[in-house]
């Protein structure tokens, strides 16, 4: 009763929403924005995305323990007042979302050019549709904290818990973006074409500089969360230092690198950011939805995860690798098909 939820949300939905923001980042940097320098980005954004979304539907019908109830909020039960209906929903709409936008690579393995072109043309609305649905359930799943203010320890808990996930899940999705691209230039360089290649250096120094602006804002506004709330005093406790090494550590640090990175075009510099940041973004949401959460309960009530919970997160994990790796060696995620080049 103390622990509603545990690791399969903490990390498997949380984390996994999170780092999936590359989708809506990317493709709205290239087709609503216009930067097309970011065109080669896309595809693979859109494939993590999509395949960590499902990861996370698919991880939930073990923590629900009845997964032929999953689809009841959305088609029989409908919990308007909810926020986890509206989380469920922008889920489920934007999985969908996903979906679509993945097809046309599939299309062109398969040789449907007719419909490829039919679906080629909602890419713009679906992007548009994608960013808001994006904005809706990234939010909410802080605002879903903002209802346990007993129980979330003062320094996590805001009222701008809801913006705080957001302008998180913005450097999220594009330091995953480079990430991802880095382990794909390393393991699979032979499935990329010219484009990719020329381009990987412009995607890399432009999403690192805009992360570090955006890092930058969401520090300001964590410390503006802490004036208004008055909580400076917290920060002299072991939960403060803890409170410190994440905001510091893993928000300030890859930020400032990220900022070096972009001003002396060193990607190195930014790929290691790219990856602190990951790992920050990971430790954040275990923060709020696991560590800090029942922060008073006495050592023996808290929350530790099984053997059997980790191993079944470290297989979902290991799933989304091989069916990221079965996708990209054959169809067109990282290079360009040929008969359509021109579409592109």
């Amino acid at each position: 009763n103390n622990n509603p939820w545990g690791l399969w949300i903490g990390f498997d939905l949380m984390c996994g929403v999170a780092l999936a923001a590359g989708g809506y980042v990317t493709s709205s940097a290239c087709y609503v924005f216009g930067l097309k320098k970011y065109h080669s980005a896309v595809r693979p954004a859109i494939l993590t995305a999509f395949l960590g979304y499902a990861l996370v539907v698919f991880a939930l019908h073990y923590d629900v323990g009845r997964p032929w109830r999953l689809p009841y909020p959305i088609f029989y039960s409908q919990g308007t007042s909810s926020l986890l209906f509206e989380v469920g929903l922008c889920v489920f709409l934007y999985l969908t979302v996903l979906f679509v936008e993945s097809t046309p690579a599939a299309f062109e393995w398969l040789g449907f050019k007719k419909i490829r072109a039919w679906v080629i043309r909602l890419t713009l609305v679906l992007t548009i549709f994608g960013v808001v649905l994006s904005t809706l359930h990234q939010s909410s799943l802080g605002a879903l904290f903002q209802i346990v203010p007993s129980k979330l320890h003062p320094l996590w808990y805001s009222g701008y818990l809801h913006v705080y996930f957001f302008i998180s899940s913005m450097f999220a999705g594009m330091s995953m973006v480079i990430f991802e691209g880095t382990l794909a230039h390393k393991w699979l360089h032979h499935k990329m074409d010219e484009t990719h290649l020329a381009e990987a250096e412009g995607v890399v120094l432009g999403f690192g500089k805009a992360a570090s602006f955006v890092m930058m804002g969401y520090i300001g506004i964590k410390l503006i969360g802490l004036a208004v709330d008055n909580n400076w005093h917290y920060l002299t406790t072991g939960w403060g230092f803890w409170f410190l090494v994440e905001l510091v550590g893993f928000v300030l640090f890859p930020a400032i690198l990220y900022g070096m990175g972009a001003r002396e075009k060193n990607t190195t510099f930014i790929r290691i950011a790219a990856f602190w940041t990951v790992l920050g973004i990971i430790l954040n949401r275990l923060n709020i939805s696991v560590i800090a959460f029942n922060y008073h309960l006495p050592s023996a009530d808290r929350y530790v995860p099984s053997f059997m919970e980790v191993g079944t997160t470290i297989f979902i994990v290991t799933l989304g690798v091989v069916v990221y790796k079965f996708i990209v060696t054959r169809m067109p995620i990282l290079y360009e098909h040929p008969d359509y080049k021109e579409h592109h």
